[in-house]
């Protein structure tokens, strides 16, 4: 998974996860600019339902605290992963964790405009493994309401935007090289959606983890360049202005037949919906598009791939 880490570790950690795996093909080379990895910049009020998860008590002042992403899902609910909320993270738990805050509508984490929300409630998946990395989600309850624009709707079951070569695209403020280089603008990069075969295969039970398709979905390219990386764990993956998964874990960045892989929406949908309230609705099957867009120990979770 994409492991929310204090930032000189995160490039190390990242290589060790590669020499762990076994050599890998090289992928393409990524700009330093880049954002994500592969993507480039774009503006929250044109993606109003990313946010951004922030301690500066924990994570510091140089970029806000953002540590994590997320996604609103109703005007006082945001979506993210689950191991973002660990002990291990956060250096104990939510509840003590006084200044956490959701930044939303806000492009730069340094910049002006948008609003920092206090987090009022969390609550975390009793089925999330972090041995296996299944059921990586959890919700976080607001101390204010956004507006309905920024609300993302969910996929369903049924939802054919997890058909394999769907287009899709992946939102963060993390790693933008696998190296520690950390974005202070928001950035998108787009991916496509792989057989669950394809991820089966690169993922087939190593240290880094086991691809299960009941709760998973993977997206990228198999040729590496585009993906998600460290400090973009929680942020959405969007289909035709759909939520179809949330970033969880990966080995590595960006390389060649290391695909991310992300919560898989649908299955949870309606669990996700109970706990935001009635304005998170699930979509089934086609739907309409909506706006521009572990019980276990965590000290036993697979160290090379999590994506906070």
């Amino acid at each position: 998974m994409r492991r929310p880490i204090a930032r000189a570790l995160a490039g190390a950690l990242t290589l060790l996860a590669g020499a762990a795996a076994g050599p890998l093909a090289a992928a393409p080379p990524v700009a330093a600019d880049s954002g994500v990895i592969g993507g480039r910049q774009v503006r929250a009020a044109e993606n109003p339902w990313v946010v951004a998860l922030a301690s500066r008590d924990r994570f510091g002042r140089t970029r806000a605290g953002q540590f994590c992403g997320g996604v609103v899902i109703a005007p006082r609910a945001v979506l993210t992963a689950a191991h973002c909320l660990a002990r291990q993270v956060l250096g104990g738990s939510v509840a003590a964790t006084r200044d956490l805050r959701v930044i939303a509508g806000r492009s730069d984490l340094l910049g002006v405009g948008g609003r920092e929300i206090a987090v009022h409630g969390a609550w975390t998946n009793p089925e999330y493994d972090a041995y296996t990395n299944a059921g990586d989600f959890a919700v976080l309850t607001l101390a204010e309401e956004v507006p309905a624009r920024y609300v993302l709707p969910l996929a369903g079951p049924g939802d054919s935007r997890y058909g394999a070569g769907s287009g899709a695209t992946v939102y963060g403020w993390g790693d933008t090289t696998g190296l520690g280089d950390y974005a202070y603008a928001l950035r998108a990069a787009p991916v496509t959606v792989l057989a669950d075969e394809v991820c089966e295969e690169a993922y087939p039970g190593d240290v880094t983890g086991r691809f299960q398709r009941a709760s998973m979905v993977c997206a990228g390219h198999r040729e590496g360049g585009r993906d998600a990386c460290q400090g973009d764990s929680g942020g959405p993956l969007v289909a035709q202005g759909r939520l179809i998964g949330l970033v969880s874990w990966g080995r590595g960045c960006g390389r060649a037949d290391s695909p991310g892989v992300y919560t898989r929406i649908a299955p949870v949908a309606e669990v996700i919906a109970r706990r935001a309230g009635a304005d998170a609705t699930p979509g089934s099957g086609e739907g309409a598009a909506g706006p521009a867009g572990r019980k276990a120990d965590a000290s036993r979770a697979p160290a090379q791939g999590l994506r906070g």
